[in-house]
Protein backbone atom coordinates (compact mmCIF):
# COMPACT_ATOMS: atom_id res chain seq x y z
CA UNK A 1 0.00 0.00 0.00
CA UNK A 2 2.86 2.37 0.77
CA UNK A 3 4.91 1.38 -2.27
CA UNK A 4 2.51 0.38 -5.04
CA UNK A 5 -1.13 1.01 -5.81
CA UNK A 6 -3.62 -0.96 -7.88
CA UNK A 7 -6.35 0.67 -9.93
CA UNK A 8 -7.94 -1.91 -12.26
CA UNK A 9 -9.70 0.70 -14.40
CA UNK A 10 -6.76 3.07 -14.75
CA UNK A 11 -4.50 3.30 -17.78
CA UNK A 12 -1.66 1.90 -15.63
CA UNK A 13 -3.28 -0.64 -13.26
CA UNK A 14 -0.17 -0.96 -11.08
CA UNK A 15 1.74 2.20 -10.34
CA UNK A 16 3.91 3.66 -7.59
CA UNK A 17 2.21 5.75 -4.90
CA UNK A 18 1.84 9.42 -5.56
CA UNK A 19 4.45 11.78 -4.22
CA UNK A 20 1.91 14.13 -2.66
CA UNK A 21 1.56 11.95 0.45
CA UNK A 22 -2.11 11.19 -0.12
CA UNK A 23 -1.62 7.43 0.39
CA UNK A 24 0.23 7.94 3.67
CA UNK A 25 -2.40 10.34 4.97
CA UNK A 26 -5.17 7.91 4.07
CA UNK A 27 -3.35 5.06 5.83
CA UNK A 28 -2.75 7.10 8.99
CA UNK A 29 -6.37 8.21 9.08
CA UNK A 30 -7.81 4.72 8.54
CA UNK A 31 -5.57 3.11 11.19
CA UNK A 32 -5.53 6.03 13.60
CA UNK A 33 -1.74 6.21 13.67
CA UNK A 34 -0.33 8.84 16.03
CA UNK A 35 3.09 9.49 17.52
CA UNK A 36 4.01 9.49 21.23
CA UNK A 37 2.68 13.01 21.68
CA UNK A 38 -0.64 12.28 20.01
CA UNK A 39 0.20 14.13 16.82
CA UNK A 40 0.19 12.84 13.27
CA UNK A 41 2.68 10.01 12.82
CA UNK A 42 5.42 10.68 10.28
CA UNK A 43 5.79 7.61 8.04
CA UNK A 44 9.27 7.17 6.60
CA UNK A 45 8.82 4.66 3.79
CA UNK A 46 12.55 4.19 3.26
CA UNK A 47 13.04 3.08 6.85
CA UNK A 48 10.06 0.75 6.68
CA UNK A 49 11.41 -0.84 3.53
CA UNK A 50 14.90 -1.26 5.00
CA UNK A 51 13.50 -2.79 8.20
CA UNK A 52 11.33 -5.18 6.23
CA UNK A 53 14.24 -6.26 4.03
CA UNK A 54 16.43 -6.80 7.10
CA UNK A 55 13.84 -8.96 8.85
CA UNK A 56 13.23 -10.88 5.66
CA UNK A 57 16.94 -11.57 5.21
CA UNK A 58 17.15 -13.13 8.68
CA UNK A 59 14.77 -15.90 7.60
CA UNK A 60 17.23 -17.15 4.99
CA UNK A 61 18.76 -16.02 1.74
CA UNK A 62 16.25 -14.09 -0.35
CA UNK A 63 18.32 -13.51 -3.46
CA UNK A 64 19.37 -10.02 -2.37
CA UNK A 65 23.09 -9.57 -2.93
CA UNK A 66 23.59 -6.37 -0.93
CA UNK A 67 24.03 -5.74 2.77
CA UNK A 68 21.96 -2.57 2.84
CA UNK A 69 18.72 -2.73 0.82
CA UNK A 70 19.10 0.98 0.05
CA UNK A 71 22.40 0.36 -1.78
CA UNK A 72 22.96 -1.03 -5.23
CA UNK A 73 25.44 -3.90 -5.65
CA UNK A 74 27.82 -1.52 -7.43
CA UNK A 75 27.80 0.98 -4.55
CA UNK A 76 28.45 -1.73 -1.97
CA UNK A 77 31.15 -3.25 -4.14
CA UNK A 78 32.90 0.10 -4.46
CA UNK A 79 32.64 0.88 -0.75
CA UNK A 80 33.08 -2.48 0.96
CA UNK A 81 34.57 -5.06 -1.40
CA UNK A 82 36.94 -3.39 -3.83
CA UNK A 83 40.49 -3.66 -2.43
CA UNK A 84 42.41 -0.40 -2.55
CA UNK A 85 45.94 -1.63 -1.80
CA UNK A 86 48.01 -4.66 -2.86
CA UNK A 87 47.85 -6.00 0.69
CA UNK A 88 44.04 -5.83 0.71
CA UNK A 89 43.89 -7.44 -2.72
CA UNK A 90 46.07 -10.29 -1.49
CA UNK A 91 43.86 -10.70 1.58
CA UNK A 92 40.69 -10.85 -0.53
CA UNK A 93 42.24 -13.38 -2.89
CA UNK A 94 43.37 -15.48 0.07
CA UNK A 95 39.83 -15.51 1.50
CA UNK A 96 38.42 -16.58 -1.86
CA UNK A 97 41.03 -19.32 -2.24
CA UNK A 98 40.37 -20.63 1.27
CA UNK A 99 36.64 -20.74 0.59
CA UNK A 100 37.05 -22.55 -2.70
CA UNK A 101 39.49 -25.01 -1.13
CA UNK A 102 37.02 -25.76 1.66
CA UNK A 103 34.26 -26.43 -0.87
CA UNK A 104 36.50 -28.79 -2.83
CA UNK A 105 37.57 -30.61 0.34
CA UNK A 106 33.98 -31.24 1.36
CA UNK A 107 33.13 -32.58 -2.10
CA UNK A 108 35.73 -35.37 -1.90
CA UNK A 109 34.15 -38.80 -1.36
CA UNK A 110 34.73 -40.35 2.08
CA UNK A 111 37.35 -43.06 2.55
CA UNK A 112 35.45 -45.99 4.08
CA UNK A 113 37.11 -49.38 4.53
CA UNK A 114 35.40 -52.68 5.24
CA UNK A 115 38.45 -54.13 7.04
CA UNK A 116 41.38 -52.91 9.10
CA UNK A 117 43.93 -54.00 6.51
CA UNK A 118 46.31 -51.35 5.18
CA UNK A 119 46.39 -53.16 1.85
CA UNK A 120 42.73 -52.33 1.26
CA UNK A 121 43.43 -48.63 1.71
CA UNK A 122 46.48 -48.71 -0.55
CA UNK A 123 44.73 -50.73 -3.26
CA UNK A 124 41.25 -49.25 -3.08
CA UNK A 125 42.14 -45.60 -2.54
CA UNK A 126 45.52 -44.92 -4.18
CA UNK A 127 44.60 -41.30 -4.87
CA UNK A 128 43.66 -40.76 -1.23
CA UNK A 129 46.92 -42.32 -0.03
CA UNK A 130 48.85 -40.01 -2.34
CA UNK A 131 46.78 -36.96 -1.36
CA UNK A 132 47.23 -37.68 2.35
CA UNK A 133 50.95 -38.32 1.95
CA UNK A 134 50.87 -41.61 3.85
CA UNK A 135 54.02 -43.72 3.94
CA UNK A 136 54.19 -47.26 5.30
CA UNK A 137 54.78 -46.09 8.87
CA UNK A 138 51.88 -43.65 8.75
CA UNK A 139 49.65 -46.32 7.23
CA UNK A 140 50.51 -48.68 10.07
CA UNK A 141 49.65 -46.02 12.66
CA UNK A 142 46.44 -45.12 10.87
CA UNK A 143 45.20 -48.68 10.57
CA UNK A 144 46.45 -49.68 14.02
CA UNK A 145 44.40 -47.07 15.86
CA UNK A 146 47.22 -44.75 16.94
CA UNK A 147 45.68 -41.87 15.01
CA UNK A 148 42.08 -42.48 16.00
CA UNK A 149 39.76 -39.69 17.01
CA UNK A 150 36.15 -40.18 18.09
CA UNK A 151 34.65 -40.54 14.62
CA UNK A 152 37.47 -41.81 12.40
CA UNK A 153 41.17 -42.31 11.97
CA UNK A 154 42.79 -38.96 11.19
CA UNK A 155 45.75 -38.95 8.85
CA UNK A 156 47.15 -35.73 10.34
CA UNK A 157 45.62 -34.09 13.40
CA UNK A 158 48.12 -31.22 13.22
CA UNK A 159 47.45 -30.27 9.59
CA UNK A 160 45.44 -27.20 10.54
CA UNK A 161 42.43 -27.93 8.33
CA UNK A 162 39.96 -26.81 10.99
CA UNK A 163 42.27 -24.85 13.28
CA UNK A 164 45.82 -23.53 13.70
CA UNK A 165 48.47 -25.66 12.02
CA UNK A 166 50.69 -27.53 14.45
CA UNK A 167 48.02 -27.79 17.15
CA UNK A 168 45.55 -30.63 17.75
CA UNK A 169 42.44 -30.25 15.63
CA UNK A 170 39.61 -28.54 17.58
CA UNK A 171 36.80 -29.72 15.26
CA UNK A 172 33.60 -31.13 16.70
CA UNK A 173 33.07 -34.90 16.19
CA UNK A 174 30.64 -34.51 13.27
CA UNK A 175 33.02 -32.24 11.35
CA UNK A 176 35.20 -35.30 10.67
CA UNK A 177 32.41 -36.67 8.48
CA UNK A 178 33.26 -34.12 5.78
CA UNK A 179 36.99 -33.90 6.47
CA UNK A 180 39.32 -35.13 3.70
CA UNK A 181 41.81 -36.39 6.31
CA UNK A 182 39.37 -38.90 7.83
CA UNK A 183 39.46 -42.64 7.20
CA UNK A 184 36.47 -44.62 8.43
CA UNK A 185 37.05 -48.19 9.58
CA UNK A 186 34.75 -50.90 10.99
CA UNK A 187 35.94 -50.16 14.54
CA UNK A 188 34.44 -46.68 14.21
CA UNK A 189 30.95 -48.00 13.45
CA UNK A 190 29.65 -47.74 17.07
CA UNK A 191 30.62 -44.08 17.34
CA UNK A 192 29.26 -43.34 13.88
CA UNK A 193 25.96 -44.93 14.91
CA UNK A 194 26.01 -42.81 18.08
CA UNK A 195 26.35 -39.74 15.89
CA UNK A 196 23.51 -40.96 13.70
CA UNK A 197 21.28 -41.29 16.76
CA UNK A 198 22.45 -37.87 17.95
CA UNK A 199 21.40 -36.32 14.64
CA UNK A 200 17.98 -37.96 14.98
CA UNK A 201 17.50 -36.47 18.45
CA UNK A 202 18.65 -33.06 17.28
CA UNK A 203 16.22 -33.24 14.35
CA UNK A 204 13.35 -33.89 16.76
CA UNK A 205 14.16 -30.96 19.03
CA UNK A 206 15.41 -28.35 16.53
CA UNK A 207 13.45 -26.44 13.89
CA UNK A 208 14.03 -28.10 10.54
CA UNK A 209 15.66 -25.02 9.05
CA UNK A 210 18.15 -24.77 11.92
CA UNK A 211 18.95 -28.48 11.81
CA UNK A 212 19.65 -28.40 8.08
CA UNK A 213 21.90 -25.39 8.48
CA UNK A 214 23.90 -26.79 11.43
CA UNK A 215 23.91 -30.56 10.94
CA UNK A 216 22.37 -31.19 7.51
CA UNK A 217 25.53 -31.78 5.42
CA UNK A 218 27.07 -34.02 8.08
CA UNK A 219 23.93 -36.09 8.62
CA UNK A 220 23.53 -36.54 4.86
CA UNK A 221 27.15 -37.68 4.44
CA UNK A 222 26.83 -40.13 7.34
CA UNK A 223 23.53 -41.72 6.33
CA UNK A 224 24.08 -41.81 2.56
CA UNK A 225 27.82 -42.21 1.99
CA UNK A 226 29.46 -43.71 5.07
CA UNK A 227 27.16 -46.09 6.95
CA UNK A 228 25.86 -47.84 3.79
CA UNK A 229 29.43 -48.95 3.01
CA UNK A 230 29.71 -50.98 6.21
CA UNK A 231 28.39 -54.52 6.28
CA UNK A 232 25.15 -55.30 8.08
CA UNK A 233 27.09 -57.47 10.49
CA UNK A 234 29.35 -54.55 11.42
CA UNK A 235 26.40 -52.23 11.95
CA UNK A 236 24.46 -54.83 13.94
CA UNK A 237 27.37 -55.33 16.31
CA UNK A 238 27.80 -51.58 16.60
CA UNK A 239 24.15 -51.01 17.50
CA UNK A 240 24.56 -53.28 20.52
CA UNK A 241 26.89 -50.66 22.02
CA UNK A 242 24.73 -47.64 21.24
CA UNK A 243 22.30 -46.09 23.72
CA UNK A 244 19.84 -43.42 22.63
CA UNK A 245 21.37 -40.69 24.80
CA UNK A 246 24.39 -38.39 24.93
CA UNK A 247 26.33 -40.33 27.56
CA UNK A 248 29.04 -41.62 25.20
CA UNK A 249 29.38 -38.49 23.06
CA UNK A 250 32.05 -35.81 23.64
CA UNK A 251 29.62 -32.89 23.68
CA UNK A 252 29.67 -29.43 25.16
CA UNK A 253 26.85 -28.59 27.58
CA UNK A 254 24.98 -26.53 25.01
CA UNK A 255 25.12 -29.35 22.44
CA UNK A 256 23.24 -31.94 24.49
CA UNK A 257 19.88 -33.38 23.55
CA UNK A 258 16.83 -34.20 25.62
Amino acid sequence: MLWISHSPHARRPISPPSENGKVCRRLKHSLGLVDDEGGALLIHRGRLRATYQERLSRRGWTGRATIDPNHTPRVEGDHYVTPTTPARLAAVESIIEDGQTAVLRKSLPPVVLSTDRAAELAEGFPDAVKRLGLDSAALAELMGGERDVFTAACSDQLAGVHGPAGLPCPARPWVCLLCPLAVFLPRHAPNLLRLDAFFSRQFRQMPTENFLRVFGPYADRLSNEILPKFSEETKSKGRLEVADDDSALPLRPEEGTI
